[in-house]
């Protein structure tokens, strides 16, 4: 999108959350936000330093292989990306980008965003996934999966899942924000345990919904694990989602087995209208 001078950036990154506290800057804090956007003032020289925005704010620990971000730049800087090389200026932009920045981050494409895109609210879906082992943990993938000290039933767990699913309040499951609703249309909560490719044996939990509050995948999990390995049952989950305001009895999982896997956005012709839509404040039927 190239509008006044400006052209807006669509960036597709990925990221270990270990090292990171959290995607949003703080003050003597390194968070993934604060080195991407040194980074790109490093790169691109203009008057205002890039500000960056982000599809979903991932808590300290969590990781990302699926993250959308845009940023705006002059015009006139976009187009000195490419410098003597004979390629775009997002190809430009890609390979200095991650030429400097650390090896646990990277972006994996740079593209001009479309007329009306906004990586945050223009997007219509963002995908999950909590990764378990009730076995040997994998010493190679540790840092991104739980290990639990008890067998986990998956049937179990999809039953459980199955009676949250839908547009409701999340309250129970969120940490709140001052003037932030907690009500979100939760897609999809499905638990499989893998058979083949790199998670084979792992209890995989897939989330899916228009958006999430703060926590609110970690503490689902949480609550959800409780009733698969056999601590509390349905009943008791009820209960708790039906809490008004954040559920003292849930127990958050940790972060580091949680990782944002895709956001998926509207076609073109309909970006503008859904980052409208979904700046107004959301009430229940």
């Amino acid at each position: 999108m190239i509008t006044s001078g400006i052209v807006r950036a669509r960036l597709d990154l990925s990221y270990d959350g270990t090292e990171f506290s959290g995607w949003a800057t703080q003050p003597g804090l390194r968070t993934v936000q604060g080195v991407l956007e040194d980074a790109l003032a490093r790169i691109i020289r203009q008057d205002e330093r890039p500000r960056v925005t982000v599809a979903g704010r991932t808590d300290a620990g969590v990781h990302a292989r699926g993250q959308v971000a845009h940023v705006d730049i002059d015009a006139a800087a976009w187009e000195r990306m490419p410098g003597r090389a004979q390629r775009t200026p997002a190809e430009g932009l890609l390979s200095r980008l991650n030429g400097v920045l650390p090896d646990d981050a990277v972006v994996r494409a740079v593209s001009i965003a479309p007329e009306g895109f906004d990586a945050r609210f223009s997007a219509t879906q963002r995908r999950y996934a909590y990764r378990v082992t009730d076995g040997v943990p994998d010493v190679l993938t540790r840092r991104h999966v739980l290990t639990v000290d008890r067998p986990v039933d998956v049937e179990a767990l999809n039953r459980a899942s199955s009676t949250l699913l839908g547009l409701r309040d999340f309250a129970a499951f969120c940490r709140g924000r001052e003037g932030a609703t907690t009500i979100r249309d939760l897609t999809e909560l499905s638990w499989r345990r893998e058979t083949e490719g790199p998670d084979t044996g792992l209890v995989v939990a897939t989330v899916r919904a228009d958006a999430f509050c703060h926590s609110m995948v970690r503490s689902l999990v949480g609550a959800l694990l409780a009733v698969g390995q056999g601590r509390r049952d349905v009943d008791w989950l009820a209960m708790v989602a039906a809490t008004e305001g954040r559920s003292q009895a849930i127990a958050v999982a940790p972060a580091h087995g949680l990782t944002l896997e895709e956001v998926a956005y509207p076609d073109d012709a309909l970006l503008a209208a859904r980052a409208e839509a979904t700046r107004g404040r959301r009430t229940l039927p």
